[in-house]
């Protein structure tokens, strides 16, 4: 099959690492890459160097116009593939609109959200996702969600349940694996002491990402005394040049605990250095980095949102949103099982593992794709549930 796939852009995203993922390791099928915004992003070269065709339309940022309709439209009509698959709501909106439009039927939208609360997302963005949900019966043939709680939000937001199938992110077992070397590498790099927790969590400076709940309860932990933790912060906007970051820590009094990495390309390494991974979020479809982590022998904290919860299982903790004394309570029982008990922290990080590898590894996310796309291109533009 001739795959197109049509997204928003292909900045470091948990839906474009899912993309990149999914295309490199597909190897059955063409796959072909449109990006609407101007640039290619953290992962147009890589998408490129995988011998993957990407193209960007220099489309403005934040609404839709005709303009860009057209340009998809005619760059549709001369690709002409067997699958359209879009990423995220404009990309569904307007890459659903043009392959229809080219006359291509066989349309895939990709869910990748899980709250449209007022101030978690853009008016704009609302408006795109409830629109969506009333053409949900006429452009794409399947809806592929990342998770359950994905599937529900929208289901009740008007799109059509009977064309929605649940596809869990999956992640390079082999790229993301705890490497004891690694580890010992990365933390002196990072000049942290071997008997130092490291706490961390790897996200962009986005609201849903509720980085003011993480640190409210590194606020909480610092207040029980000195201790023996530091955390990173990893992603765009984690940075010493973020002013509102900056006195967000200055007035929790955690700056002088805190390191600050920026955007990064060596996740892996990042991840092994870790004792515990936080994901604060107050809203989150999936959890890449929840999985990354527990991937390389990490114990989660998260917030019981998406599906954090599924993620982690029993292996980890898990938390109400927006709550910085329930979130310093759960990271301060695993840094004090991590001090204390070996045999359980061993356990924790043995099971962390094992249920990565037994739910979300990358094959099975590609063979289920592979199965809707299958489906689709069986049945035209039916609207019979797809089971993967």
């Amino acid at each position: 099959m001739r795959v197109c796939h049509v997204i928003t852009g292909l900045g470091a995203g948990g839906a474009e690492a899912v993309l990149y993922r999914l295309v490199k390791a597909d190897d059955q099928n063409t796959h072909h890459v449109i990006s609407l915004l101007d640039d290619l992003g953290f992962y147009g070269g890589r998408l490129t160097a995988a011998g993957v065709r990407c193209d960007a339309l220099n489309l403005p940022r934040g609404h839709v116009s005709t303009r860009g309709l057209r340009l998809l439209h005619r760059r549709l009509r001369e690709a002409n593939p067997d699958i359209v698959q879009t990423w995220m709501y404009h990309a569904d909106l307007v890459g659903g609109l043009a392959a229809r439009l080219a006359g291509l039927r066989s349309v895939v939208w990709g869910v990748h959200c899980s709250n449209l609360e007022r101030g978690m997302i853009s008016r704009s963005t609302r408006t795109i996702a409830r629109l969506s949900g009333a053409l949900s019966r006429f452009i794409p043939a399947r809806i592929i969600c990342c998770s359950e709680m994905a599937r529900r939000v929208h289901a009740d937001l008007g799109y059509v349940r009977t064309k929605m199938v649940v596809i869990p992110n999956g992640i390079d077992l082999s790229e993301f694996t705890p490497d004891a070397s690694l580890r010992e590498r990365t933390r002196r790099e990072l000049h942290i002491h071997p008997d130092e927790v490291l706490l961390g969590m790897v996200s962009r400076w986005d609201v849903q990402k509720d980085h003011a709940n993480l640190i409210g309860g590194l606020k909480v932990l610092a207040q029980d005394g000195p201790g023996q933790w530091r955390c990173v912060l990893v992603g765009a906007g984690m940075t010493p040049e973020n002013a509102d970051l900056r006195a967000l820590l200055r007035a929790a009094g955690v700056e002088d605990r805190m390191c600050l990495l920026g955007t990064r390309r060596d996740i892996p390494a990042i991840m092994n250095a870790l004792d515990v991974h936080v994901l604060s979020s107050s809203g989150e479809a999936f959890g890449n980095v929840t999985v990354e982590a527990m991937a390389c022998g990490v114990p989660a904290v998260v917030t019981a949102v998406g599906a954090g919860p599924f993620i982690v299982g029993e292996t980890g903790w898990v938390v109400p949103p927006s709550d910085p004394s329930r979130l310093a309570g759960a990271i301060r029982e695993a840094i004090a099982v991590r001090l204390t008990s070996p045999l359980n922290w061993r356990a924790r990080q043995t099971a962390a593992r094992e249920r990565i590898t037994a739910n979300f590894g990358l094959g099975h996310m590609v063979t289920a794709y592979r199965s809707v796309w299958s489906d689709v291109m069986a049945a035209g533009a039916s609207s019979h549930p797809v089971m993967c």
